[in-house]
């Protein structure tokens, strides 16, 4: 999980893929924490992703750096913890001018069974689960 983390945060900019009916969605982000022992990102509840995650918990992440690409799927299920929400604003302080873990709009989601795949053009894959 910490190597996801790391990948991600290096990345700094991640892919989040939903979908909406049958429609895919794709949207740049770039939050990632570690919270409690999972793994979260950030958004806020008034935005079609949250609605989207909602319907369907099912997503996958992408991010590319220097060569390497990770794929990231899983479940995000919503957290209204409010130490979540906390530490997520507290590693991305400049989010905290739009978003307070008191505010109704603040929302985290960490990722459950999740599938981790590191790939690269001239090296096998290598995936890892949480």
């Amino acid at each position: 999980m910490k190597r996801v983390e790391e990948f991600l945060k290096k990345a700094g900019t991640y892919y989040l893929a939903t979908v909406e009916g049958d429609q895919p969605r794709v949207r740049p982000f770039g939050t990632v924490n570690i919270f409690d022992g999972k793994l979260y990102i950030q958004t806020g509840k008034k935005k079609p992703v949250s609605k989207q995650l909602h319907a369907n918990p099912k997503a996958e992440i992408c991010a590319f750096v220097e060569g390497t690409w990770l794929r990231l799927a899983g479940e995000l299920v919503s957290d209204d913890n409010r130490e979540a929400k906390k530490s997520m604003l507290d590693a991305y302080p400049q989010l905290r001018g739009m978003y307070n873990e008191d505010d109704d709009n603040t929302e985290v989601f960490y990722i459950k069974n999740a599938t981790a795949t590191f790939s690269s053009f001239t090296g096998a894959p290598e995936t890892i689960t949480f």
